[in-house]
């Protein structure tokens, strides 16, 4: 059962990763995604079925337009592939919950919540990391759209584990009350210490170099990360994403082609939230092992 649900949560992401696309190619010109049917964005042909199949069609047809021989492009696959594999997973991940001992309809509930609200946010940071690498721009759609739609998804669940005993889904309570409110407590001081860190961090930025560094796009990403994967997690995606630019900036520069007011490029055109997106997903994929070994490795844990 696991291995089926691997497997279909993967195909799954393939069809929504491919409809990610379509989003992606609209939205920064104000199309609809609706409207018209999947075409060749430099013939305008309209795309039969078997032109839309994720990955095998563009292996296929070579990454070129059937019609006009026009290059389709690497995102497309790496979008489709990002997405089917994220969600392959989260999706592993979750159903592991179906092997443990004692299991009950709350952990039934945790497992599927859990896989659906992932699915959800790596849906969401694929397509800011490809909007923001091709357009520096983290739509408030997307970013605040998304943080309120995690807000439901974990309001939902904390009101499910408050009320598991009530219900006598289990026949004893899953957690005490004191501890929820705990659990809940350090979720909201996430919210409200994430992107504040960011915050401080622009506004120094701002006051040593008299210039903008991070922009109002990447707080409220790490708002929408807070609200998903906790303050433990979405730190980590930060330091993720800072180690990544660095390597990043650092291998810009050190091309030839860059060394021309390279450091003036490298400051103001490298997209912040693409590298914070792929450590978010790292972070939630597979962030309690990181952070485990860190401490096992720091001497902090045993």
């Amino acid at each position: 059962m696991r291995t089926v649900g691997t497997f279909a949560a993967a195909l799954l992401g393939l069809a929504f990763g491919s409809f990610l696309n379509v989003c992606l190619s609209r939205w920064p010109e104000g199309e609809s995604i609706v409207k018209p049917r999947s075409h060749c964005r430099s013939c305008g042909r309209t795309l039969p079925w078997w032109e839309n199949v994720p990955l095998a069609s563009w292996a296929a047809l070579g990454g070129r337009c059937r019609g006009c021989g026009a290059w389709i492009g690497w995102r497309y696959p790496l979008v489709e592939l990002a997405v089917g594999a994220a969600w392959a997973v989260t999706a592993w991940q979750a159903l592991a919950a179906l092997y443990q001992p004692g299991w009950s309809r709350v952990s039934i509930f945790d497992a599927l919540s859990f896989a659906a609200g992932k699915m959800i946010l790596y849906w969401l940071l694929v397509g800011l990391a490809v909007l923001d690498a091709e357009h520096l721009w983290l739509p408030d759609l997307l970013t605040l759209g998304g943080a309120a739609l995690g807000c439901g998804f974990m309001i939902l669940r904390f009101a499910v584990h408050s009320s598991a005993a009530l219900l006598d889904w289990t026949g004893s309570p899953v957690a005490h009350p004191q501890h929820m409110y705990n659990v809940v407590f350090r979720w909201l001081i996430g919210i409200l210490v994430a992107p504040f860190l960011v915050l401080l961090i622009r506004w120094a930025y701002r006051l040593i170099r008299r210039r903008e560094g991070i922009g109002l796009g990447d707080v409220k990403l790490m708002l929408l990360l807070a609200v998903w994967i906790g303050l433990g997690h979405t730190l980590l995606a930060f330091v993720l994403g800072v180690l990544l630019g660095t390597v990043v900036a650092l291998a810009l520069l050190a091309a030839p082609e860059r060394r021309k007011n390279a450091e003036e490029w490298a400051l103001t055109k490298l997209p912040m939230g693409t590298f914070i997106c792929v450590g978010g997903t790292v972070s939630g994929l597979w962030g309690d092992q990181i952070i485990a070994a860190y401490l096992r490795w720091s001497g902090f844990h045993v």
